[in-house]
């Protein structure tokens, strides 16, 4: 009975284990959602706040390398 009782609580141990180490994962991937969405908005806004008929050119925007 003692030994099945042991079992029981290393089983019981490890699932706590995992549990935390799920909510430790969920919380990092919310806290990239949430940066990624972030720059999303401050992606949004930098392309809605251009001049709608602004030109520009590309040559401009090539790397120094090429």
């Amino acid at each position: 009975m003692e030994d099945r009782l042991d079992r029981i609580e290393s089983k019981l141990a490890l699932a706590e284990d995992a549990i935390d180490e799920l909510n430790m994962t969920v919380f990092r991937q919310q806290q990239l959602i949430d940066r990624l969405q972030k720059q999303i908005v401050e992606l949004h806004r930098q392309i809605a706040s251009g001049s709608p008929g602004e030109r520009r050119d590309l040559r401009e925007e090539i790397p120094p390398h090429y």
